[in-house]
């Protein structure tokens, strides 16, 4: 007899409602535990009901389904935890009959992302799982995946307003700026100048944490003074600029926000700069590198945005249109908002 849903949580130690979520995608759940509870449903014979009633799936018709992945800012940091997310999903749909093709650009180009979508297209694609440039271009060409060729679409990370996507997967980028601009209100005191640092004006995700920052900001904290939104290019060596030309023309400036990366070039403008007092500081991404920064006392608040998930799980939604027929319950798949301190890392 085949197991069930109750045997699984026993065995694994959590409730049903964990069980449920880690094996029909419902919501998120720490990728460990989620690993742990398949490897038990599979060694007792469970088999979600949406799996049992679906048609369309791979096994014994010899067709090999594939899914297209297309990535940006291949280069930074944060997209280990993504690539990480993506290669334990693509091993595990491996044993489905669906193959993976990645494609990583490293710029926020939209020439050369539309080239990579064009790869994949070519190649004979089913499904495909992007990271937008947010462009006129990509989502002409995202819709004309969906409506004529009949591909389903899954955003992550970053997400194109307009498309026909199934979904998006990844942070709630304008609350993340919110709950930045919160933090930051409430280390100043509602009171002083901020600086924002973002990366490329292209990355929605950039610039919605940055629209929801200052949004928050004149709504909760009206005394405090923006001195300005500028883009490093994710580079370092921008970031370290920027910080010292802006304290050269507001040497009280008490507030530096970076939505996205070249965060070491924080340090690096201190150290130049060499502050008996420092701003207060607030980063994206727990990398090993910010986790640093972080615990030396550089920076405050860190907002790590669940790289893994994204990865892992944009490729789990279209695994399941693919094999089951089966469409994601929202449009919004948020992946949680987890702020660290040098006390929780």
């Amino acid at each position: 007899m085949a197991g069930t849903i109750q045997q699984i949580a026993q065995l694994a130690g959590v409730s049903r409602g964990t069980v449920d979520r880690a094996l029909n995608n419902r919501g998120r759940i720490n990728p460990e535990v989620a690993e742990k509870i398949e490897k038990i449903a599979e060694e007792i014979g469970y088999v979600p009901k949406h799996r049992k009633k679906a048609s369309g799936g791979n096994a014994g018709t010899g067709q090999e389904k594939r899914i297209g992945v297309v990535t940006q800012l291949s280069q930074s940091s944060f997209m280990l935890e993504v690539n990480r997310g993506i290669r334990e999903a693509a091993k595990k749909l491996s044993d489905r009959g669906i193959q993976v093709l990645v494609r990583e650009n490293a710029s926020v180009d939209e020439t050369e992302q539309l080239e990579a979508v064009r790869q994949l297209e070519e190649e004979g694609i089913d499904a495909l799982a992007i990271m937008p440039v947010d462009s006129d271009s990509v989502r002409l060409k995202l819709n004309e995946l969906a409506d004529e060729g009949q591909i389903p679409v899954v955003t992550f990370n970053t997400d194109i307003v307009g498309t026909r996507r199934c979904c998006f997967v990844g942070l709630d980028n304008w609350k993340s700026g919110q709950t930045a601009a919160g933090l930051m209100g409430m280390m100043m005191r509602g009171q002083g100048k901020v600086l924002v640092i973002t990366g490329y004006f292209s990355n929605s995700a950039g610039s919605r944490r940055v629209d929801g920052f200052v949004d928050e900001l004149k709504k909760s904290f009206p005394s405090m003074e923006l001195v300005g939104v500028q883009s490093s290019f994710d580079q370092t060596d921008e970031v370290e600029k920027i910080i010292v030309n802006s304290m050269s023309v507001f040497p009280d400036l008490e507030g530096i926000f970076v939505a996205s990366g070249g965060q070491a070039g924080v340090r690096r403008a201190f150290d130049k700069l060499m502050l008996k007092k420092r701003p207060y500081v607030i980063i994206y991404d727990l990398t090993p590198k910010n986790v640093r920064a972080l615990s030396e006392g550089t920076v405050d608040f860190l907002i790590d945005q669940e790289g893994y998930d994204q990865g892992y799980r944009a490729l789990s939604i279209l695994s399941d249109i693919l094999c089951f027929k089966k469409q994601p319950e929202k449009e919004y798949m948020y992946t949680e908002i987890n702020i660290k301190t040098k006390y929780n890392l």
